[in-house]
């Protein structure tokens, strides 16, 4: 509950309040309480303060992926995988492992007529990533979406079997 330094590179998470801020959860004081916690509406959302003061947002608090102790953005990943020419929609979550806890998975939606395999998408994050934030794991297919088109990784955290930790995408 204390502000980050307005340095461009330090992660809090996004908190804000005010008269625009709604009331609560209908029927959920539960969730009403957490969301509310110390008298600020916790977003959910990771972000940075730059010098001037503006928000710049990094990620979602419930997409961090925690490998060996280290914090590692879905959205950076997200970002360098989404460079191939192959890649049409890209998710990164967590995916279970013994020895680090989690690591990076990839679920990719090629481009129509396009070809890519997992050792090229690999390859290209190498390029990009430091070797702990490349994927371990790159599924292909269609992803799972909303009706207005928003990727659903709860879903795609069913299939691996990593919702224990997140029950909702």
């Amino acid at each position: 509950m204390q502000e980050v330094p307005r340095d461009g590179e330090t992660i809090g998470e996004v908190v804000f309040r005010g008269n625009l801020t709604m009331k609560g959860y209908l029927k959920n004081e539960k969730a009403t309480d957490e969301a509310f916690a110390g008298g600020w509406f916790h977003t959910g959302d990771l972000g940075v303060l730059t010098a001037d003061g503006y928000v710049k947002l990094k990620d979602r608090s419930k997409d961090i992926i925690i490998s060996g102790g280290e914090n590692i953005s879905s959205i950076e990943i997200e970002d360098a995988i989404y460079k191939h020419p192959a890649v049409s929609v890209v998710a990164i979550v967590a995916q279970p492992d013994p020895k680090w806890g989690e690591v990076p998975c990839a679920f990719v939606e090629l481009r129509p007529g396009m070809e890519c395999t997992a050792d090229e998408i690999v390859a290209h994050c190498r390029s990009l990533l430091a070797s702990f934030k490349i994927p371990k794991a790159v599924h292909f297919g269609e992803l799972p979406k909303t009706s207005t088109g928003k990727i659903q990784k709860f879903a795609l955290r069913k299939q691996l079997n990593s919702t224990s930790a997140i029950d909702q995408g």
